[in-house]
């Protein structure tokens, strides 16, 4: 069965007094495109996590969040009081009179590039945040999944219906289109005779006959209504197969609007355009709706 794009997932745990929380959510996209956010000092963490999710989704945008809560300041920064130190030395050596005269801001100090820096963990420790992360982002992935089948599910169910009904109007053209020939015969010959009265001349029922076989050539849609048939056949089986059938569901419905198109254009008779009208509709629903699924 089919997955939705559309999904969310989130899990938490704890490492050492620290909760790690992750936040999934994705969304449609012609691409797999991930985005991940993640805390300074976790950063060496970007590429495992991306791997992780590209097991898991194929296609979407992709939001990832980690987020640490409780985490004392030292596992979250370093001051390198080497420099801070340096730094307030020098500005200590510059005499008043060089226009510095007032009190140092601490904040500001701390703020300039390389004193204020994450505390990125390593050795086993990172090892250790490494492997609870990833499982923690197995789970979320796990709640994601499931809230996407869920979408999938209701995306398919949808999706058929629309099916049906173009397969009931496909019918119902069929059937109009069987009788267009006939149709055209009693029109033609009733019109000519109406032209012709006044000279008293008969048309000759074999000129009559190769007129409608010419009409019944040029207005001829069986091919084109068998493989409409075929295409909501193809349809409705990608529906139930892959679970990762966007690609070709959206392949499918351009077959099935250019059949559409041509029908339409062939047709002569209003009953089918109107019909045909209906169809594409339809088929533009079902396109709508595809642009959602993995």
């Amino acid at each position: 069965m089919i997955n939705s794009m559309t999904g969310y997932g989130s899990a938490e745990g704890r490492l050492s007094g620290i909760t790690y929380a992750v936040e999934i959510s994705t969304v449609n996209n012609r691409y797999f495109k991930p985005t991940i956010r993640l805390p300074e000092s976790l950063s060496f963490l970007e590429s495992d996590v991306e791997k992780q999710l590209r097991l898991d989704v194929l296609r979407g945008t992709v939001n990832y969040v980690l987020r640490q809560k409780g985490a004392p300041a030292e596992a979250l920064f370093e001051i390198n009081e080497k420099a801070l130190a340096t730094l307030i030395k020098r500005l200590g050596e510059i005499s008043p009179s060089g226009g510095v005269d007032r009190e140092l801001d601490m904040g500001g100090l701390l703020a300039l590039p390389g004193i204020l820096t994450p505390a990125v963990p390593s050795g086993e420790t990172a090892k250790r945040i490494q492997r609870k992360v990833l499982a923690i982002t197995k789970q979320a992935l796990k709640g994601l999944k499931a809230m996407r089948a869920a979408e999938g599910a209701a995306l398919a169910a949808d999706l058929e219906k629309n099916c049906r009904s173009i397969k009931a109007t496909l019918e119902k053209i069929s059937q109009q289109s069987a009788q267009g020939p006939q149709q055209y015969a009693e029109k033609l010959t009733k019109r000519v005779d109406e032209l012709l009265a006044n000279a008293k001349v008969k048309l000759n029922d074999e000129t009559v006959a190769r007129e409608v076989a010419l009409f019944a050539d040029r207005a001829d849609i069986s091919e084109e209504i068998a493989r409409l048939d075929s295409h909501l056949v193809q349809f409705t089986k990608a529906l139930k197969g892959n679970a990762q059938a966007g690609r070709k569901l959206d392949f499918i419905c351009q077959e099935m609007l250019r059949e559409a198109n041509t029908i339409g254009s062939k047709a002569s008779d209003a009953d089918i355009v109107h019909f045909v009208v209906d169809i594409k509709c339809r088929i533009d629903r079902i396109k709508e709706q595809v642009q959602n699924v993995e």
